[in-house]
């Protein structure tokens, strides 16, 4: 794939994936990830055979039977070397509770360009709303906008950048970050025994440190040429 050049980073920075849709703009040439050329009208360039599904459940009740536990942990190891990512049941959080931070981050972005650009990151940051970090040459954006708040360690949150809008928006959000938390550490220690490590080697690395991401990922004429993220 030929290189591109890319748009100055204040450009890139104001750019946002949405208005670009609703405005019928061409994507920026760092959204592009291939050539037109390479692009067969026909092609589904994602796999669709089924994410792996592990039961988080077997992984941590004290009530699984050793088989059920090293069988799911195989599964696990599998997921993890085939696929590198996996779907998650039995981890204990109410449906309803899912539906709440989906609504709180829908909320969000169906809001105003203006009041979500008050959350706006800036350009060295990770953290608030916007783009992806500047680019470097060559390297393909997600076709999102974004929502990226970080909340373990506590005093590494930014609550100025956590929307007040909707209002339930941070008790949300605290509440589902220490419910992950605990599923963030049942899930490493699987990986780690899942692959013959040291239980706690992978939770130690973390370092108690935990993100928040939400996504905006909207359609795009130019299917097959870019990256979406959902």
């Amino acid at each position: 794939m030929a290189a591109y050049s890319v748009p100055p980073v204040e450009e890139l920075l104001s750019k946002r994936v949405q208005e670009m849709v609703l405005h019928g703009e061409e994507p920026l040439g760092p959204y592009i990830c291939r050539s037109g050329d390479d692009v067969d009208e026909k092609e589904d360039i994602m796999d669709t055979s089924p994410i792996p599904i592990i039961d988080l459940n077997l992984l941590s009740s004290s009530t699984t039977s050793d088989n059920e536990r090293e069988q799911e942990l195989e599964k696990l190891g599998s997921a993890l070397s085939s696929w590198g990512c996996f779907q998650g049941i039995g981890h204990g959080i109410k449906t309803s509770f899912l539906d709440k931070i989906r609504q709180v981050s829908r909320e969000f972005f169906k809001q105003p360009m203006e009041e979500k650009n008050k959350y706006a990151k800036s350009v060295d940051d990770f953290q608030g709303y916007g783009a992806d970090p500047v680019p470097e040459q060559g390297q393909s954006l997600d076709w999102s906008d974004r929502l990226f708040l970080e909340v373990f360690p506590e005093d590494r949150r930014e609550y100025n950048l956590w929307p007040q809008i909707p209002i339930s928006f941070r008790e949300v959000l605290e509440d589902y970050s220490e419910k992950m938390k605990m599923v963030t550490e049942i899930t490493s220690k699987a990986m780690a025994k899942s692959l013959k490590l040291e239980e706690n080697c992978f939770l130690e690395q973390l370092e108690n440190k935990h993100n928040f991401m939400r996504g905006l990922t909207t359609t795009c004429h130019v299917r097959g040429l870019i990256w979406f993220l959902a």
